[in-house]
């Protein structure tokens, strides 16, 4: 079945160019590239903006990233144990075809929701009671469904998720099928190492399209050109969807180059020939052969039972499940993460973290294949060397401790208004007849550096433009702090936007968080590698199948959710709209966030190392033999007698 490149009797010979191992990890990691661009990077990137024009909380918002988890974690084990003996390639051509429905399917809300109503005038000033006072009251038509598109979402999300199953299963142990063991890591590595590369493309690529307009076309307003959002203002929404629809075109392109290769790759077989069996010595090795498990559906329960009781693979699997959890709660969260903590925008974030995030992931996987590779590690020299890596990582983890971040001073949330009004209220004596809206927010920086709601939360009663710059004044919430000759300045001025932030710790944190992700990632071709090598040749696909339930199940679907609830629980101001409806968060507490996350992946990264150290007791090698070639069940036979 090593037959040539092509389409039954179509097979040119400039195809068989490719018709090697090289040719396929190309094939592979273009398709690896593009599933991280979009499920661990635009989609990623795009949670904030969908947060808010779709009205969600962040709960609900890692509720979307998990459900690729969930169709995967459903899918994984069926794919894995039936693909292991079909066609390979061809599964993942069926693996392009939905990873770009899914593409296709996440972007469809955009299209069918309208128009986006960003509203007008959001900076109004102190107004009378009588002007204000009808735009406060709740009426059946200001409850919105947009937050329906939420199942729309968590459909594409499932597709995406049935797209990658055979990619992260069946096309990693195609790999391990078709090269030499030595070699094996290093290849492995460079396809993870790609796969990472995709992030990296997408949170650039969609840090870059939230510059852009959500509708393309900014909507000019009739009652004064000033109202016009730009960047800097908080209703601003960039076109989140441009890129989901780029990769919808992209992805599909890949079914072709897929659907040519052969079943194995010239030379397979005599490399499996050559190889020498590490298999965890439980008996399962000889057990697999000796009955033929695997070739029916009815083989199932006995193939999966053999697996689950391999102590050495459900200690690496607990492990790497445990690294997942923290590694998909920040890789939907960091964005967010650095918002909010250094004060940055929600582009510039996006942008920061993926600059940092995904180059220190792929670096990590490269450095740990190539040590692997030239090393020539056994099974049991890579177990102690992930031991090593997350021993590192747990202590670069404590930077949460010291780069952590203070909140600006916020009137009404962090501090009282000029020692008036209560914390927690954004209504004072100095704004109390001014009927402000707590759904309009529009922050806006005062003189004595404190941030305010709203000019009307402010009490500004009037505004200027100088150099098409705005300025508030007479603003009766805002205090009046003394001039440098001592004299008293009356103009209350502020400026649109929040605070300038005090806090010069985001270079520290970067710094440590990058090397922190390097070592994390380190343990993860080892890991994938020792997977493959502790159980039998013939559940090497099924093994990485019931790895990847795990790792859903026990990593990347509570991960989000976690997460996100913890980022939840660090919130100080909720945009309730006026029929008291919660929709995102406005403001966190930014230590006690630090302090959360800390914990969570403190916590999760000394479970790691518990069950790495576990996996190095339980691992028995068995004795020096060459694993059998992949022959039928009579030649089998004929060995053993």
């Amino acid at each position: 079945e090593e037959g040539p490149c092509g389409w039954g009797p179509c097979t040119p010979r400039a195809l068989q160019l490719c018709n090697n191992s090289e040719g396929y990890l190309a094939a592979y990691s273009l398709l690896a590239v593009f599933q991280g661009i979009v499920v661990n990077g635009l989609v990623n990137i795009s949670i904030s903006t969908i947060e808010k024009r779709y009205e969600l909380n962040s709960s609900l918002t890692g509720l979307i990233s998990a459900s690729y988890d969930i169709s995967f974690c459903v899918l994984s084990l069926f794919v894995s144990y039936f693909g292991e003996r079909g066609h390979k390639p061809r599964w993942l051509a069926f693996s392009a075809f939905m990873l770009g429905l899914g593409s296709l399917v996440f972007s469809l809300p955009h299209f069918s929701s309208g128009k986006y109503q960003y509203g007008g005038k959001l900076e109004d000033t102190c107004q009378s009671a009588e002007t204000t006072f009808a735009n406060a009251t709740c009426s059946a038509s200001t409850n919105s469904s947009l937050h329906k598109y939420l199942y729309v979402f968590i459909l594409g999300q499932l597709l995406l998720g049935v797209g990658g199953t055979p990619l992260y299963t069946l096309g990693t142990a195609f790999i391990d099928d078709s090269v030499p063991k030595h070699k094996s890591s290093l290849y492995i590595g460079i396809g993870y190492a790609m796969s990472l590369l995709g992030p990296a493309i997408g949170y650039v690529l969609g840090g870059q399209l939230l510059k852009v307009y959500i509708d393309i076309q900014i909507p000019k307003r009739q009652d004064t050109t000033h109202t016009k959002v730009d960047q800097d203002d908080p209703r601003w929404l960039g076109a989140w969807w441009i890129g989901f629809l780029i990769c919808f075109f992209a992805i599909w392109l890949l079914i072709i180059p897929f659907s040519c290769f052969p079943r194995h790759l010239p030379g397979t077989a005599k490399i499996q020939a050559e190889k020498i069996s590490e298999t965890h010595d439980d008996g399962s090795q000889v057990l697999v052969q000796t009955n033929n498990i695997g070739q029916s559906f009815k083989d199932f329960p006995v193939a999966l039972l053999i697996l689950l009781r391999n102590p050495v693979l459900m200690s690496l699997i607990i492990a790497s499940s445990s690294e997942a959890l923290v590694a998909t709660g920040f890789a939907t969260f960091l964005p967010k993460f650095i918002e909010n903590q250094f004060g940055k925008s929600s582009s510039f974030s996006a942008t920061l973290g993926g600059l940092v995030l995904i180059p220190a992931a792929a670096l990590g996987q490269v450095i740990s294949g190539v040590l692997v590779s030239k090393c020539k590690m056994d099974c049991k020299s890579i177990i102690k060397f992930m031991i090593s890596t997350c021993s590192v990582a747990l202590i670069l983890n404590t930077v949460f401790l010291f780069a952590k971040c203070g909140n600006e001073p916020f009137a009404g949330v962090s501090e009282t208004y000029n020692r008036t009004g209560t914390l927690y209220n954004l209504t004072a004596p100095c704004n109390a007849n001014c009927r402000c809206l707590r759904s309009m927010y529009y922050p806006i920086c005062g003189r004595d550096e404190v941030q305010y709601f709203s000019p009307c939360f402010a009490g500004c009663a009037s505004y200027l433009f100088n150099n098409m710059e705005k300025t508030y004044h007479n603003c009766s919430c805002i205090g009046k702090p003394k001039r440098e000759d001592g004299s008293e300045d009356f103009s209350s001025e502020a400026v649109p936007g929040k605070c300038p932030t005090q806090c010069k710790f985001l270079p520290l944190f970067l710094t440590f968080f990058f090397f922190a992700v390097v070592f994390t990632f380190m343990a993860n071709t080892p890991t994938t590698v020792a997977i493959l090598r502790c159980v039998p040749d013939k559940q090497r696909s099924f093994a990485l199948g019931v790895q990847l339930v795990f790792l859903r199940l026990l990593g990347t679907i509570p991960g989000p959710i976690l997460f996100g609830i913890a980022i939840d629980k660090s919130c100080t101001l909720w945009d309730i709209n006026e029929c008291e409806t919660k929709g995102a968060c406005w403001v966190y507490d930014n230590e006690r966030m630090a302090y959360l996350l800390m914990g969570i992946s403190a916590a999760c990264k000394t479970i790691t190392i518990i069950f790495v150290v576990m996996a190095v007791y339980f691992y028995k090698p068995p004795p020096l033999t060459k694993a059998l070639p992949r022959k039928t069940s009579e030649n089998i036979s004929v060995i053993h007698a």
